[in-house]
Parts: structure tokens; C-alpha cells; sequence
């Protein structure tokens, strides 16, 4: 056999054997895949059955919790029921007694509460009928303030009417001199110097140069007096005050201030230390009303200094009251002196009869003494003759109503009168 052939026969039984082997591995795997349809078949037999059974149990067990449910709630609503009535009927109960305590408690508290409101509005009440009255008060009182008010304008209406007449009456000297003249008598009254006995007014001397008359003059002890005259320049100061500038009412107070400058010099020369012998050698100078000086001091500095270089001493109501106050006071040491001497007089007259009094006691004392010594002899004898015989009656059966007692003795002996020596 040739090589060809041969390779072919070998391909052949190559290619038999390849065959072989695939239908072996066919049939065996034909073989086992019947094997597993049949355990498959198997499976899902007893899965089928099983799964059966499975609703089976589960039909049987809804059926069961059916019934359990339906049987749990007959029984609890046959529970639920029984038991709503024994709570009502308790409840009820119950209710009843908290009912009745509580409209005892209630009555009981309203009474409380009316015992402890009643204060309070009995204190309410009161109070409300105080605020009416308040309310009145304060109504009238609202009333008599405006009524008061209204008068308290129409008053300052009529004050203002009545400066303006004064301030128009003091600009005319007649005027001005009686003003300043009345105001210096009550100053004196005020001080004391009353003009029947301490002071004269619109006193008047004859001179050379004429009649001159000042307008006071005071009296002092030992026949000292003082000269007062008035003076009261207002029209530049009135002016001042009525001004509507500043410069007006400046030059206004210096034109007042060289009139009082001018009275001044005015009064010096008149020299009243000279007419009055018995007067210091100066005079007062009296102006009514320390506003107006002060005006004048204030614009001219020099003023009082060059007033007492020309023995005018300036004067306003204050300083005024004091001098005549000093002055009173003088009048009043020299009336103490005066006194003292009349004092003495009278001392000495008393101790005069004190003595001639106690000459007349010392024997009335003597005599008494004597008398008193009568008295105790006499009631030693009463006791020692008259009422020993006088009880004898009374042994034989006479009887009184009163009991006869003896009279008691005197033993406070009279005190004599200190020897006047002594």
C-alpha cells in the first residue's frame, strides 16, 4: 500500500473515531438531560404540591383570624359595654356626692367671698362718694380760682390805672413835697418818735435871709436837736424808667443824679447848724425811697462824699427808722434816769411804813399771845371743874343726843416779830 492511500485511510478512520466520539458524547448528554427533565418534572410536582398545601395552611389560618377577630370584638364590645354602664352608674354616682359637695363648698366660698367684697365695696362706695366730693371741691375751688383770677386782673388793671395817676401826681412838686413829708411822720411814728413828744414838724425860724423852715426837726435829750429837710427830685428818675432806649434812660439818670447833686448844695446853703443853737453842724438830708438814691450813687460816685464835705448827711428810709431809733433809745435812758431817782423816793416811803406796819404787828402778836394763854386756862378749868360735874347727870339718867366733848387746847404759840435791828 502506498503512502497516499494510506495517509487517507488514516484521515478516514480519524475522522470515524471524531465521529464516534461526538455521537458517544451526544448520547450520554441526551441521557443525563432526560434525567434532569425527570428530577425537574419531579420538583416542580412537589413544589406544586407543596405550594398547595402552602394556601391551604394559609386559607385556613385567615379563616381562624377571622373567627379569633370576630370573636374578640363581640366579647369586647359585650365588655366594653358592661363596663361603660358600671362606669356611668359610678360616674354617675360619683357626681352626685362631688355635686352636692361642691354646691355646699360653693355656698360656703360665696359667703366667704361676699364677707371679704363686702368691706370692699363698702370702702368702694366710700371712696366714690369721696371723689364726688372731690369732684365738687375741685369744681368750686376751679370756680372761686378763676373768680379769683378774673379779680386778680381786674385788680392789676386797677393797679396799673392807679401807678400811672401816681407816677402822673408825682411828677408836680406840691405833690412830691407832701409825699415825702407824710412818709418821713410814719417813719417817725414807726421809730417811735411820736410827734407829741419826740419830734416836730414844718418847724420854722426867722433869719436875716427870711423865713426857713425844714420840713422835721427831732428833739434830743438835753435839749439837742437834729434838722431833717425833704427832697424829692423824681422827674429825670421817672423819666429813667419810662425810657424806651438805653441811652435815653442813661442820660435820664445822670440828669437825676446832678438833682440830687443840686439839693445837695441847695440845703448846705442854707446852713441850719447856724439858726439852730442847739443843733450839730450838719442837716439831714431825707429822701423817700432808697431806689432813688441808689439811682444817683450809682452815676455819681463822689455824691456822698462831697454831700458830707458840705454837712449834709443823705438819708433814705432805712437809715432813717435807725437814727431816730438811736435817738428814741436816748429818750428812753434819759426817762430810766428820771425814774431811778422816783424809784428811790418811793423806796424809801415804803420802808417807812413797813416799819410803822410792823410796829402795829409786833402787838397784834403780843396780844394774841396773851389771849391764847386766857384760852388754855380757860379750857384747863373746863376740863377740871365743869365737866366732872356735868357727867354726875348723866349717871342720874339724863341723856342727850350728843355727847359732850371737851374742847381742845391751843398749842401753837404765836411767832414774834424779828427785832428790826436784826
Amino acid at each position: 500500500m502506498n503512502a497516499p492511500h494510506f495517509d487517507i485511510v488514516f484521515l478516514g478512520l480519524l475522522i470515524g473515531a471524531a465521529l464516534l466520539g461526538a455521537l458517544l458524547a451526544y448520547l450520554t448528554q441526551q441521557r443525563h438531560i432526560s434525567r434532569l427533565r425527570e428530577e425537574k418534572a419531579k420538583l416542580t410536582t412537589a413544589l406544586q404540591l407543596e405550594q398547595r398545601n402552602h394556601e391551604e395552611k394559609l386559607a385556613a389560618l385567615h379563616e381562624a383570624r377571622e373567627q379569633l377577630a370576630n370573636t374578640f370584638s363581640a366579647l369586647s364590645s359585650q365588655a366594653l359595654k358592661l363596663n361603660n354602664e358600671a362606669f356611668l352608674k359610678l360616674a354617675e354616682e360619683n357626681l352626685k356626692q362631688f355635686h352636692t359637695r361642691a354646691s355646699g363648698e360653693l355656698e360656703k366660698k360665696e359667703k366667704a367671698i361676699e364677707h371679704l367684697i363686702k368691706p370692699i365695696h363698702e370702702a368702694l362706695q366710700k371712696t366714690e362718694q369721696q371723689i364726688q366730693g372731690m369732684e365738687k371741691e375741685r369744681k368750686e375751688a376751679y370756680g372761686a380760682l378763676h373768680r379769683h383770677l378774673q379779680t386778680m386782673a381786674e385788680s392789676q388793671a386797677s393797679l396799673q390805672q392807679e401807678t400811672r395817676n401816681l407816677v402822673q401826681a408825682l411828677r408836680r412838686p406840691e405833690v412830691r413835697g407832701q409825699w415825702g413829708e407824710l412818709t418821713l411822720k410814719r417813719l417817725a411814728e414807726l421809730a417811735g418818735m411820736v410827734e407829741h413828744c419826740d419830734f416836730y414838724e414844718q418847724e420854722s425860724v426867722q433869719t436875716d435871709e427870711g423865713r426857713q423852715r425844714p420840713d422835721m426837726v427831732v428833739r434830743m435829750p438835753d435839749g439837742r436837736e437834729i434838722v431833717v429837710d425833704v427832697k424829692t427830685p423824681l422827674d429825670a428818675y421817672l423819666n429813667a424808667i419810662e425810657a424806651s432806649d438805653d441811652n435815653q434812660r442813661q442820660q435820664e439818670l445822670l440828669r437825676h443824679a446832678r438833682n440830687v447833686r443840686n439839693r445837695v448844695t441847695e440845703l448846705a446853703n442854707k446852713a441850719y447848724w447856724s439858726q439852730f443853737k442847739n443843733a450839730p453842724d450838719f442837716v439831714v438830708l431825707f429822701i423817700p425811697g432808697d431806689q432813688f438814691l441808689s439811682a444817683a450813687l450809682d452815676n455819681d460816685h463822689k455824691l456822698l462824699e462831697d454831700a458830707l464835705g458840705q454837712h449834709i448827711i443823705l438819708a433814705t428810709p432805712t437809715s432813717f427808722v435807725a437814727l431816730l431809733r438811736a435817738v428814741a433809745y436816748g429818750w428812753r435812758q434819759e426817762q430810766l434816769a428820771k425814774n431811778a431817782e422816783h424809784i428811790k423816793q418811793v423806796g424809801e416811803e415804803l420802808y417807812r411804813r413797813l416799819l410803822t406796819f410792823t410796829s402795829h404787828l409786833e402787838k397784834l402778836g403780843k396780844s394774841l399771845d396773851s389771849s391764847l394763854k386766857h384760852y388754855n386756862k380757860a379750857i384747863g378749868s373746863f376740863d377740871r371743874r365743869l365737866l366732872p360735874s356735868a357727867q354726875k347727870f348723866t349717871e342720874m339718867g339724863i341723856a342727850s343726843k350728843d355727847e359732850m366733848q371737851p374742847p381742845e387746847q391751843i398749842e401753837t404759840a404765836v411767832h414774834s416779830v424779828p427785832n428790826r435791828e436784826e
